[in-house]
C-alpha cells in the first residue's frame, strides 16, 4: 500500500461489458471540479465488447485486468493500488450527483461507511417505491447500486470483500462493517439503471431478489446464490 493522501477520494468502479456506460462515467470524473482530488481505477473483469479499449482514451484513468470476473476480486485488486485515504466503489452505470465529492468528504468527518439512497431511471410506480425505501437502513433495501464509500482504514480492517461471495459481496462488506461502525445513508439519490426490471419484469426481479437475500441470510454457498440468480433472470454477465 501506497502512502496515503489526505482529503482525496479513490473511487473503484469494477466493470465487466459495460462500454454503453463506461464512457458516461469516466466523463463525469474527467470533468468533475475536483478532478484533482479524485484518483479513479477501473479493474476489468475480462470484457468482450470494447469496454477495455473505452477505458484506454481517458488520460489518468488506471486501468487494472482481473483473471477474474468477481466484482469482489475486481474491487479488491482497485483497492490495493488506491493512494487516497477514502475509498468510493461505484458501478458503471451509475449516475452520480455532481456533489458526490463534498457529500463524502461531509460524511466521513463522523461516519466511516456509507452509500447513498437511489432512484431508477424510470417513471414506473413500483421502482419509484422501491427507490424510496433505500433511504432505510434495513440490510435489503441496500446493495451495490448505492454505492459504497469507505475509509480505507476500516477496508483494510476488514481484509477487504470477501472473495468467496461471487455475489452479494456488498451486503457482506457492510454487514461486517457494522461491527466497528455505524452505517450512514447520505440523503441524497444516484441515478441507477432499470436495465434488469426491463428485461425481466418487476415482479420476477423482486422474487429473485428476496430468495437470493434469504439464502445470503442462510448461509448458502455463494455460487449457488449466483447460480439461482442467473437462471432466475437470464443473466449472463453476473
Amino acid at each position: 500500500m501506497n502512502k496515503l493522501s489526505v482529503s482525496k477520494i479513490s473511487v473503484v468502479i469494477p466493470t465487466l461489458n459495460e462500454q454503453s456506460n463506461i464512457s458516461r462515467s469516466l466523463k463525469f470524473f474527467a470533468n468533475h471540479e475536483r478532478r484533482d482530488l479524485i484518483e479513479v481505477i477501473v479493474v476489468d473483469g475480462g470484457s468482450k465488447d470494447g469496454t477495455v479499449e473505452e477505458i484506454t482514451t481517458y488520460d489518468g484513468v488506471i486501468l487494472l485486468k482481473s483473471k477474474i470476473a468477481c466484482r469482489a476480486v475486481q474491487m479488491n485488486l482497485g483497492a490495493a493500488r488506491a493512494t487516497h485515504d477514502i475509498l468510493y466503489f461505484v458501478h458503471a452505470d451509475v449516475i452520480l450527483p455532481d456533489t458526490f465529492f463534498d457529500d463524502i468528504m461531509k460524511a466521513v468527518k463522523t461516519y466511516k461507511v456509507g452509500g447513498y439512497r437511489y432512484q431508477f431511471d424510470s417513471d414506473k410506480i413500483l421502482l419509484k417505491f422501491n427507490a424510496f425505501c433505500t433511504r432505510f437502513p434495513m440490510a435489503w433495501c441496500g446493495g451495490g447500486d448505492q454505492t459504497l464509500f469507505i475509509t480505507n482504514e476500516l477496508f483494510q480492517a476488514l481484509n477487504g470483500f470477501d472473495e468467496r461471495y461471487c455475489v452479494m459481496e456488498d451486503f457482506d462488506l457492510v454487514r461486517r462493517s457494522k461491527r466497528f461502525a455505524k452505517y450512514h445513508i447520505i440523503p441524497k439519490n444516484v441515478m441507477v439503471s432499470a436495465r434488469k426490471y426491463d428485461g425481466n419484469g418487476y415482479f420476477k426481479v423482486q422474487i429473485a431478489n428476496l430468495k437470493a437475500f434469504k439464502m445470503f441470510r442462510r448461509g448458502i454457498d455463494p455460487r449457488e446464490i449466483r447460480a439461482y440468480y442467473k437462471e432466475a433472470l437470464s443473466l449472463e454477465d453476473y
